[in-house]
């Protein structure tokens, strides 16, 4: 039992204000103390129900394909672009569920899911789910953090002028989430593709490798399926979308990882009641 919630009391009371962040303090309470303020209930993995997310996600989508395929025509295809992209970011957070464990007790069955909606949205399931992995138990680590790595100045003064254009230019960052799979963040080496990047373990090379071939025949589905149909088609049913979920997902990212000096985390710091007087 937690001895002490005090700390957890005072995070979450509006009535309390942080002073004097000190970035290197720890948080005042433990992971342990969280864990058991969750109410057990929480920790319950349903599978059927995560599959009827999966079921409900995968309809909603094929109906949209289906809707804006039959009729054809501008105005539902800008009305389609945006919900559609934003339904293939609902299969990705589903795989991300996966990726984490969350989606069930079963490791089989959130690796196949988790291949079969990720590869759908040209994630490489493992290489993401491992780098992912990476970036919360190192977040914020000038070094060590994957995904959204805090430049250092030395790093930053060496990138060449175009990797300056994507990274750091409006609108451009909002397209650069394939790239990092690709290549990382600047100043990383290794590629969420390769079972040998120094991302991964050698333990974890058979996954890399099974989740590339599914990356690879679903890049190779969708190139067959320009030819028997149409490129065109294939952009407005799957390539517009598919860049919309990219925007979403860099958008998302870069608001979660950025913050105004007097907008803290709410763990970050020391917390002290505010003089009402």
């Amino acid at each position: 039992m937690v001895k002490d919630t005090k700390p957890l009391a005072y995070a979450a009371n509006n009535g309390y204000q942080k002073e004097a962040f000190d970035p290197s303090a720890p948080p005042p309470f433990k992971i342990a103390e969280i864990r058991v303020a969750i109410p057990k209930h929480c920790w319950v993995k349903n599978p059927w129900r995560s599959l009827s997310y999966v079921l409900r996600d995968v309809l909603v989508i094929a109906a949209l394909m289906a809707a804006a395929s039959h009729f054809n025509n501008w105005l539902l295809w800008l009305i389609y672009w945006p919900i559609q992209g934003t339904m293939f970011w609902a299969l990705f957070v589903l795989g991300h569920d996966c990726g984490h464990g969350s989606f069930s007790d079963s490791p089989f069955l959130n690796s196949l899911v988790g291949h079969i909606l990720h590869s759908s949205i040209l994630v490489p399931y493992h290489g993401w789910r491992i780098s992912h992995r990476t970036h919360h138990q190192n977040h914020g680590h000038i070094e060590k953090d994957e995904s959204w790595v805090p430049l250092t100045e030395k790093i930053y003064k060496n990138l060449d002028n175009m990797t300056r254009l994507v990274r750091f230019t409006v609108p451009f960052p909002l397209f650069v989430y394939p790239i990092y799979l690709f290549s990382r963040s600047p100043g990383k080496e290794g590629s969420h593709f390769n079972p040998y990047s120094n991302l991964f373990p050698p333990s974890e090379r058979k996954g890399i490798a099974i989740s590339t071939l599914c990356w690879v025949t679903m890049f190779s589905m969708l190139i067959y399926l320009s030819f028997i149909t149409s490129p065109v088609l294939l952009l407005k049913l799957y390539g517009i979308p598919y860049w919309i979920f990219v925007m979403w997902l860099d958008f998302v990212t870069y608001l979660h990882h950025h913050g105004h000096h007097q907008k803290l985390p709410w763990y970050r710091g020391k917390v002290t009641k505010i003089n009402r007087k």
